[in-house]
């Protein structure tokens, strides 16, 4: 059965979960991670995306925080 459509309104909150085929890992290293965050970041910043909180399953040694 496909899925339904998601809300698409302005000030809607989107709940976005990414994860390995087979819930396997999906960083290799805490560079990829931090690699993630930096992208993130990034496209946060460009389009004025707020973002309320960020979770990767292991905090990056760095301890940087989006």
């Amino acid at each position: 059965m496909p899925r339904k459509a998601r809300i698409d309104a302005p000030g809607a909150l989107h709940h976005i979960i990414v994860r390995g085929i087979e819930r396997r890992k999906i960083f290799k290293d805490d560079t990829d991670r931090i690699n993630l965050l930096d992208r993130l970041g990034k496209v946060l910043s460009e389009t004025g995306t707020k973002c309320f909180a960020a979770h990767t399953d292991g905090a990056p040694k760095s301890g940087k925080i989006v």
